[in-house]
């Protein structure tokens, strides 16, 4: 088979081989068979098996070349018999034969309508006949309705005749079923009288019940009307309609209450604000009566009770507003909350009567009249400003006396009483403390928030919660935030006294307290969230307030560093001033060692057992950490030149220091802290490592610089040499080679640890820059203080810059940022051009 049979597609191949008359399934010849996946490499080994086989080649090829004579000789009869059917003439004579089978389905098509038009004509008469008898059937029905109709109406006459209510209701029912099918046939006279009628029957049975209605309401002893009579009568109502039954329950509610207004006028004494439990004593009896007497005659769907009381509501809310408004200020509060309470009482009582929420029942009842929904103490709403007005004049008045400068003392552990012991009794007390004015405040707040939320759960609650948090805050900042203000009477009197234990104590109360109200104040956000309706719960939020009191706890231990820092600041002094250059030999560790290490452990036991919250401490421990290796950072630069003999001994120096701040936490310590704090002495050790290697030879002082410190930075090494105390004429040289050696090392960094670094340290700590050595759970901003540029784990060379509060650590803009930071910056060896300006005007001195 030809080889471009192989792109043909299967369904192709299988019409060519039907057409050619060839079997897929029985054959001879492989090539007779046509497919896509046709190899000729088969086909030939199927031809010659084996080497013997060779010799038969041009038997082969002859019986080949037939076979392609034979199909050529096939493809000739098949194009000539293609050729003939495409002859012209025959392309016309079928054209001819399917115009005429298009004229045979024209004319079968007009046949069909022509028959279809016959059996109409047929059937013409049996369709009218049809029609007549739908509508005589019709007609029978709506004559036999009729008669029924004109039965049932002149029944209905006699019955009303008779004010036989039971069998009136019976038949104006069927009469008014009946009479709606004929409601579409009204314009024919007859029909219409009787439509006429049926409407003059309903009017003089309006007028009979009117009359006995009337009767029985008045209770009329001289034409006395039977309860049955009203029962039965009630039915009739029930049929005539909604709006006539709402009438005659307005009409008893009416008479029932005509009393009531008449008794309990605002202008009398009984209808007085302080004379509410009359009105309720009274409904109460009239109910009761209602209920033995005329309530019984009524059906229970029309819920006769729960009118009299709807009613009763809107007259006692509309006289209770009244009255409100004409009180005034002169209001108040005891007046207020005990009419609040009764109306509150009364209506419960009347929603457990009929086990149905009160304001359900005034919503079953406004559907039928013009009254708002609205409960009698809904009327009290616009006037509970009263209320909240009273709890801040009770607040102020707690608060007075924590609020005086005067009280404002210094207060212990010992003068407070223990949290704990106000919710888990006096036998069982905690050892944290904080100041019972937070708990008698926050007592206070659910007391007034449970009573607030009988009363309203909607402006007045809201209001209340406005009033919480504003008084959430004059708490923090006039009670809690001024004892951490130091006052003269406070100042230490003699300078050998390193800390106050009486500060330290307070800070810690002050931090138990400060967590205490947040805390509180978180949960009582979520319970006015419970409380209050849901118009206000997306407005209820104390998250500033709770802000504030963390501030008061960063402000708290601000002050604990103040006295560490006023402990540990003799020992760095005396560091700072011994002449480290006149060293000749290493010897143990110094001696202000001892007492950095003795201080900090003194506070750190005294702060440690105090603090309620270990993560409170743990933030302390980092931040105490931080602010004794700066001290040892500034205390070091503020004692150059070090040399070599002492850098060795700072080194051990530091490794004591830092054996004691690991120990800091004790069982609080984790891995981050650990971790953060190798990590900041590890750059110290570093520094003074550098500093330790001899300048000479300059090659091998240089190439440790870049292990150790790792940058190629022109300043942070010319600060190394300020340290180390290195002639001006060594330094040039020393310069020098730095440029040399660091422009062939470009995988160093412009800069590093050292480029934050101050060479001119302040002379007290800066509390606000203060950082982390360790990866604290919380982080706890200063008050008033902005968030250190650096991160926790870069924190401890941010804080020795010591920068002022309101700007960031100084060198940070000049040499960049520290550390991995920096990993994608490209190394510079001038990192600007005043650079480069000063190392050519040194080389062009040193020339």
């Amino acid at each position: 088979m030809h080889r471009e049979y192989e792109d043909l597609p299967h369904e192709v191949v299988l019409s060519i081989q039907r057409v050619l008359h060839i079997s897929s399934e029985q054959h001879d010849d492989p090539l007779d068979v046509l497919s896509n996946d046709f190899n000729p490499v088969d086909i030939l080994n199927e031809y010659f098996p084996d080497e013997a086989s060779l010799g038969q080649i041009e038997a082969v090829r002859s019986r080949l070349a037939q076979n392609e004579r034979d199909l050529q000789h096939e493809i000739d009869s098949l194009q000539a018999e293609l050729k003939q059917d495409q002859d012209p003439s025959r392309m016309q004579k079928i054209q001819e034969m399917i115009s005429d089978l298009l004229g045979q389905m024209s004319r079968i098509r007009e046949k069909a309508t022509e028959s279809e038009a016959v059996v109409r004509n047929i059937t013409k008469d049996i369709q009218v006949l049809d029609l007549a008898k739908r509508n005589l059937i019709l007609s029978m029905t709506t004559l036999k309705r009729l008669q029924m109709l004109v039965n049932a109406i002149t029944q209905l006459e006699d019955h009303i005749a008779e004010k036989r209510y039971d069998e009136v209701a019976q038949t104006l029912s069927a009469v008014k079923q009946i009479s709606a099918t004929f409601k579409p046939y009204t314009s024919i006279h007859r029909i219409s009288q009787v439509w006429k009628r049926i409407q003059e029957l309903q009017g003089e049975i309006r007028a009979q019940l009117d009359v006995d209605f009337d009767a029985f309401y008045l209770q009329n002893s001289s034409k006395p009307v039977k309860p049955a009579v009203i029962a039965d009568a009630c039915a009739v109502v029930d049929v005539l309609g909604s709006d006539v039954r709402i009438h005659y329950i307005d009409r008893y509610v009416a008479l029932e209450l005509k009393e009531y207004r008449r008794i309990f006028r605002a202008t009398d004494e009984a209808g007085h604000l302080d004379n509410i439990s009359r009105r309720f004593a009274w409904f109460r009896r009239l109910l009761q009566t209602h209920e033995i007497e005329q309530g019984r005659v009524f059906p229970s769907e029309w819920r006769a009770g729960w009118h009299l009381c709807a009613m009763f509501t809107e007259i006692t809310r509309d006289d209770m507003s009244v009255l409100l408004s004409k009180t005034g200020s002169s209001l108040t509060v005891k007046l207020l909350l005990d009419t609040m309470h009764q109306t509150i009482e009364f209506e419960s009582s009347m929603a457990k009567k009929w086990a149905t929420p009160f304001e359900d029942i005034l919503k079953a009842t406004s559907s039928i009249s013009s009254r708002s929904p609205k409960s009698i103490s809904s009327a009290f709403e616009p006037h509970l400003g009263v209320f909240v007005d009273a709890q801040d004049k009770a607040l102020s008045d707690m608060l007075a006396p924590h609020r005086k400068p005067s009280t404002a003392k210094v207060v212990s552990s010992t003068d407070a009483t223990p949290r704990s012991s106000v919710d888990a009794g006096e036998n069982n007390p905690a050892p944290i403390v904080v100041l019972p004015s937070s708990t008698e405040l926050f007592y206070f707040y659910g007391q007034t928030l449970e009573q607030c939320a009988k009363l309203s759960t909607g402006q007045a609650l809201f209001d209340l919660c406005s009033l919480h948090k504003k008084w959430l805050r004059i708490y923090a900042e006039d009670v809690l935030m001024s004892r951490l203000k130091r006052h003269p009477s406070l100042a230490r009197r003699s300078a050998d006294t390193r800390y106050d234990i009486a500060e330290l104590n307070q800070a810690c109360l002050l931090i138990n307290t400060a967590n205490y109200c947040q805390t509180t104040a978180v949960e009582l956000e979520e319970k006015i969230k419970e409380k209050i309706n849901e118009n206000y719960k997306e407005k209820i939020t104390l998250q500033n307030e709770c802000d504030l009191y963390v501030s008061v706890i960063s402000t708290a231990i601000l002050v604990q560093l103040r006295e560490l820092d006023s402990a540990c600041e003799p020992a760095f002094g005396v560091m700072a001033r011994t002449s480290w250059s006149s060293l000749n030999q290493v010897s143990g560790h110094s001696s202000y060692v001892d007492e950095v290490v003795k201080v900090t452990q003194q506070v750190t036991e005294l702060i440690a057992p105090l603090i309620e919250q270990k993560k409170y401490l743990r933030n302390l421990f980092d931040k105490a950490s931080s602010l004794i290796l700066t001290k040892f950072t500034n205390a070091l630069v503020k004692s150059r030149p070090l040399k070599e003999i002492g850098a060795e001994q700072l080194l051990i120096d530091l490794q004591l220091i830092k054996t004691c701040l690991m120990k800091l936490p004790d069982s609080l310590s984790t891995s981050s802290y650990t971790r953060s704090l190798t990590k900041s002495t590890t750059r110290l050790e570093a520094l003074l490592k550098v500093i330790v290697t001899p300048v000479d030879p300059p090659e091998g002082f240089i190439l440790n610089y870049t292990l150790l410190i790792g940058d190629a930075s022109f300043s942070n090494f010319q600060k190394i040499l300020d340290l180390k105390g290195t002639s001006k004429a060594d330094q040039n040289n020393l310069l020098d080679y730095f440029l040399t050696i660091t422009s062939t090392k470009t995988e160093l960094e412009s800069t590093s640890f050292l480029s934050s670094l101050d060479m001119d340290p302040p002379t007290t700590a800066q509390f606000g820059v203060l950082t982390s050595p360790g990866s604290s759970r919380i982080s706890l901003p200063l008050a008033n203080t902005p968030a250190p540029a650096t991160g926790a784990a870069e924190g401890i060379f941010a804080a020795m810059v010591s920068p002022p509060v309101s700007g960031p650590p100084t060198g940070s803009s000049t040499d960049g940022h520290i550390g991995k930071g920096n990993e994608a910056q490209k190394r510079e060896v001038f990192s600007d051009i005043r650079r480069f300006v000063s190392f050519g005007l040194r080389r062009d001195t040193a020339t």
